[in-house]
Formats: structure tokens, C-alpha cells, sequence
């Protein structure tokens, strides 16, 4: 028995997809239309774009119909983080990483927020739960569309010695108002893990239900070793490569 009429014409548009028939951004036929050039009913049609956005391969919305998704990896490599240490710069790390790629990689950044730190944060910046923090949310963007969301949070007295209390981007990126305040990010472990998206993580990124997501938890250390910074950091998984290029093997020492 072959496969149900409307899994049959997902397969053959995200064949198309693939073979570059359909560009990123481009608006897949009508429904209607797809009927009249006899592709199926419109319930069947309807379940295959259904399909196709459930597996990342387009997005719909009112007004915009049925688009493919841009589904091109982005590789962010470690290195991101060296290379935006010097004060002064005007891009931070997601920003030198795309334009590395020749990418227009963005960054929306929320209005901080100060609260009390919850118990997973404070041990992770080695501070007592209900001490004040500091949390910024950013989007980080390939033109229109979020790939990342971004959430970091600093104890208040590094936040407000690396001017980090004010809304806005920090331009030339956090690490580099670091290090311009002295406090000289050294160190940093890094955690990526994969799950399958909530309802909210897929809407924010435009990403269909069974479309993985990963999660990177970074927690940044001064040349001290105290924790300045912990970053939570979700991305659609097909749109992203992380690289952990250049390790030691060896001690340095």
C-alpha cells in the first residue's frame, strides 16, 4: 500500500525544496492553485503544507501564505568568543559569526531586567538564590528571521560596572564591555543539549513541532575564576553548527 495522497505531495515539494525548485522565501503555490494543476483535493493540500511546516520546510501565516523556510546552517564556531575581546569593536560574537559567513546577522535586544536570581542561576554564579541579577534577552537574527533566542544573566555589581543595566545593544557585544570594564573574561564551559521544541519555543523561532531544538549553556569566569555570566542560548538545530574547533589535548602547562 503506497503513502497517503498528501504525504506523497509533501515528499515530492520537499524533493523540490531540496533540488532548489523552490528558493528560501519564496511563496509556494495556492492552494486553489495546486488543486487546479491536479496535485490532490484541497484537504489534501492542506495537510501536505501542514506537513512541510511541521518538518521545517516552510513557514504560514495570514497574509504572507506558505513560504520556504531558509534552512541554511549557520556555523558558529567557538572562536566567536576570542575574537570579539577587544573593546571597542562593533560586533558581538553572533554578529562577526554571520558576517564571517556573509550573513546580515542581527541582534534584538529586550529591556533588561533585575530580579532576584533563581536557585539553577545562583549556583551557577556562585551566589545565593534571591541575589540580585541582572537579565538580558536578545533574538539573534539572519535579516527578518530569529534563529536564536538568548537569555544571559549577570550579578548586578559586574552588570553595572560593564554598563549593562541600560536597554539597547551593547555594540560591540557584552564580552567586549567586559573586558573594556577590566573584568577580562577568561574562561568559559559550554553544554549543548537537544529536545523536540514547547509550542512557544517553535513560535518564536518559526519552526515547525518536530523541528529539534538545542539548548547552549554557557557560564562565563573572570581571571579570577568567578562566574560573570551565565547564557542560555535556544536555536532551531537544523539552522545551526556549532564548531569546537582548535581544543587542547594536551595541557598547556
Amino acid at each position: 500500500m503506497g503513502a497517503p495522497k498528501w504525504r506523497a505531495l509533501a515528499d515530492k515539494i520537499a524533493a523540490q525544496i531540496d533540488a532548489g525548485e523552490y528558493l528560501p522565501g519564496q511563496e509556494l503555490p495556492h492552494i486553489r492553485a495546486m488543486v487546479a494543476a491536479g496535485e490532490g483535493s484541497g484537504a489534501t493540500v492542506h495537510r501536505a503544507y501542514q506537513t512541510l511546516a511541521a518538518e521545517g520546510y516552510v513557514t504560514s501565516s495570514r497574509g504572507h501564505g506558505t513560504r520556504v523556510r531558509d534552512r541554511r546552517r549557520i556555523r558558529v564556531p567557538l572562536s566567536r568568543y576570542g575574537a570579539v575581546l577587544a573593546p571597542g569593536g562593533t560586533k558581538g560574537p553572533w554578529e562577526s559569526a554571520t558576517a564571517a559567513q556573509g550573513l546580515a546577522g542581527g541582534m534584538n535586544v529586550l529591556p533588561p531586567e533585575e530580579l532576584g536570581a533563581p536557585a539553577d542561576i545562583a549556583s551557577a554564579l556562585g551566589i545565593s538564590e534571591g541575589d540580585p541579577v541582572v537579565c538580558r534577552t536578545r533574538r539573534a537574527t539572519i535579516g527578518a528571521e530569529v534563529v536564536q533566542v538568548q537569555s544571559a544573566w549577570y550579578p548586578r555589581d559586574i552588570a553595572e560596572a560593564a554598563g549593562l543595566t541600560g536597554p539597547g545593544k551593547v555594540v560591540g557585544g557584552i564580552l567586549g564591555a567586559m573586558a573594556g570594564a577590566g573584568l577580562l573574561p577568561t574562561e568559559a564551559d559550554e553544554r549543548v543539549t537537544a529536545w523536540v521544541p514547547s509550542k512557544e519555543e517553535a513560535a518564536s523561532l518559526s519552526i515547525g513541532g518536530t523541528v529539534p531544538v538545542l539548548r547552549v549553556e554557557r557560564v562565563t569566569r573572570d581571571q579570577t575564576g568567578r562566574p560573570i555570566e551565565v547564557v542560555r542560548i535556544t536555536g532551531a538545530a537544523d539552522r545551526l553548527e556549532l564548531v569546537y574547533d582548535r581544543l587542547p589535548l594536551v595541557s598547556q602547562s
